[in-house]
């Protein structure tokens, strides 16, 4: 008879902990709920986690996107100072911004429409969704403007976001590493260790010793 009252007693401070871990999850799920919901309405210089150089291919004009300042064509030649972009991605989503990394001008969209180049990429106006079309192509539509695309017609100047669509070539880009060089992950080379390479390793000779 003297085990029941110290198995109950067991039993309730068993329970008592899982509800303690209940509540803490709770909160911590609401916490991070919080954060994703602040960080979308004011996203900070910190959250920005990745920063990537590339270039992006016009579709329509065979050429690349250039940022001359505020003015920003798709007649950029590959390897070109001004088609080289730095891209900011932010942590969640596929949210980037994109500057020249000659200009320092970032690629905007205003109410009208109009693209143009700004010193200052904070606004939401410089913000651009990335969609992965199933042509191997690219997408860029304003965050601030649903429906607005970023693109160039075939002499190579920005259309008006109200006038473009996601089907129309003219907004479709591809990305591309800058001429002369080669994706990081291209550099690294596996190579199978066998008793033959075992062997020429140990006869190779060493160019240190005289």
């Amino acid at each position: 008879m003297s085990l029941l009252p110290s198995r109950f007693i067991y039993l309730c401070l068993h329970f008592l902990v899982l509800y303690f871990q209940l509540q803490e999850s709770q909160q911590t799920s609401a916490d991070f709920r919080f954060y994703i919901e602040n960080y979308t309405r004011n996203p900070d210089d910190l959250s920005r986690r990745q920063v990537r150089i590339y270039q992006l291919y016009s579709r329509t004009t065979g050429k690349h996107v250039q940022i001359l300042g505020k003015k920003i064509n798709a007649n950029g030649d590959d390897g070109g100072k001004y088609a080289l972009l730095v891209v900011e991605t932010e942590t969640f989503g596929s949210h980037i911004r994109i500057k020249g990394k000659e200009s320092d001008h970032y690629i905007c969209m205003n109410k009208k429409g109009k693209v143009v180049g700004r010193p200052d990429g904070r606004k939401q106006e410089c913000v651009f969704v990335e969609e992965f079309l199933e042509n191997n192509y690219t997408a860029l539509v304003s965050a601030k403007y649903k429906g607005w695309y970023l693109g160039f017609n075939r002499q190579g100047g920005p259309k008006r976001g109200s006038r473009t669509t996601q089907r129309q070539q003219e907004v479709h880009f591809m990305k591309r590493h800058p001429k002369g060089r080669v994706d990081p992950l291209e550099e690294f080379r596996f190579t199978t260790v066998t008793k033959r390479t075992r062997r020429a390793r140990r006869l190779k000779p060493n160019p240190k010793r005289n």
